[in-house]
């Protein structure tokens, strides 16, 4: 496979891929189940280099119907998904092990979260320098070129490895008339 970067490891019938395999992936996801005719076929899982999986039953390289797990055990639901929605913003781990106390904030699901580097973007699958745009993985490897729809969601929405100042905008905030004393009717100044 050193054209496409895969790697097979398994067994063969008639010189194609077929019976009990793991299927490695350029990316480092690696499928390990049944394959037929060269495809995903039986009972098959993905398991993804960020620790998350997707155990599926496969037919000829389709998925017949899977179950996706993020890598700290929350299982995705189509049907009845309520983690992170409208009604409920907790994070899995705050649902798990409970809230912090007042006055402490969970940025990320993580606990503590990554550090961002200067002038980057933490885009959930890697950090993101806006002036290269180009997205690499937690442990620096290229993943991706964003194109302008990806840069304008991540600086718009991801948390950013620096801090900004509140800048006032002077027609929102106009500057505060000089304050002149009031006077005090029932309580004249005193002639010294």
């Amino acid at each position: 496979m050193e054209y496409t970067g895969s790697q097979y490891i398994g067994e063969f019938v008639d010189g194609r891929m077929e019976g009990k395999a793991e299927y490695i992936l350029p990316t480092e996801t690696r499928y390990v189940g049944e394959m037929k005719d060269g495809m995903f076929h039986g009972q098959g899982t993905l398991y993804f280099p960020n620790g998350s999986q997707y155990d599926a039953v496969w037919e000829k390289g389709l998925v017949v119907k899977g179950t996706y797990t993020f890598a700290d055990g929350l299982q995705y639901d189509d049907k009845f998904w309520h983690y992170c929605d409208s009604y409920d913003r907790r994070f899995y781990t705050e649902i798990c092990h409970g809230l912090k106390p007042a006055g402490i904030s969970q940025l990320t699901n993580m606990d503590p979260p990554r550090k961002i580097p200067n002038g980057f973007y933490d885009c959930g699958d890697g950090f993101y320098n806006p002036k290269t745009r180009i997205v690499k993985d937690y442990q620096k490897r290229f993943l991706r070129n964003a194109d302008d729809d990806e840069h304008e969601w991540i600086v718009r929405t991801c948390r950013k490895g620096w801090d900004e100042g509140m800048h006032l905008k002077p027609e929102l905030h106009p500057k505060p008339q000089a304050v002149q004393p009031k006077l005090d009717f029932m309580h004249p100044k005193p002639k010294l």
